[in-house]
């Protein structure tokens, strides 16, 4: 019998709702109760949670060669000490009001990587920090029909200046063993290829 969660959205009373800042991104200063595992309600608590609305992160992937694309960006949450604030990741983008998930795939994939895509294939839905901010990422494998020869890519009205790579699945996946992929997306969408990849590589070079 599969594991199923004790309580849902019902189990949650928002007591209050306020706008607490209101710029690029928001934050909301929620007051809430919600129900204890052991019985009854919680005490009323405080908390701000970060909105930035929902993304899509997609994983462009070569069956007939072999290889994934990734983008490399800076990133000013990553600044960190002496750690590097460029990242390794998937190509990713908001979704705008209106837009389905396949078309954020698609159209992030040609402005952030010169890529076309034909096929998407789900690999999971995440809350990357659900403890503060209420972002869901849903995550797609895309089959690649045509790609650019790397170089540098982006919208530079939105400031964007994006490295494209392409890597054969084995270095892809040594990166992971190397702890060389801090972003959480691309660990899971490459760790999905991982366990799917042979399987994945047969269905798309056959046309399935």
């Amino acid at each position: 019998m599969a594991l199923e969660l004790t309580f849902g959205a019902r189990d949650v009373r928002i007591l209050k709702d306020e706008n607490a800042f209101s710029g690029y991104f928001a934050v909301r200063r929620l007051t809430l109760q919600h129900r204890c595992f052991g019985g009854g309600w919680s005490a009323p608590q405080v908390r701000e949670v970060f909105e930035r609305g929902d993304a899509v992160g997609v994983l462009p992937y070569d069956p007939v060669e072999d290889r994934v694309v990734l983008v490399e960006q800076f990133r000013p949450g990553a600044l960190r000490g002496d750690d590097s604030p460029w990242m390794l990741e998937l190509v990713a983008g908001v979704v705008e009001a209106g837009e389905s998930d396949e078309e954020v795939a698609h159209r992030e994939a040609l402005e952030e990587a010169g890529c076309e895509l034909s096929s998407l294939l789900p690999i999971a839905t995440v809350l990357p920090s659900a403890g503060a901010c209420s972002e869901q990422v849903r995550l797609f494998c895309g089959l690649l029909t045509r790609a650019g020869a790397g170089g540098i890519h982006g919208l530079a009205e939105e400031g964007e200046d994006i490295l494209v790579h392409s890597v054969s699945r084995r270095e892809a996946l040594e990166l992971v063993a190397g702890n060389r992929i801090p972003n959480g997306h691309t660990l899971i969408a490459l760790q999905w290829l991982h366990i799917h990849g042979e399987s994945l590589r047969e269905r798309w070079r056959r046309g399935l």
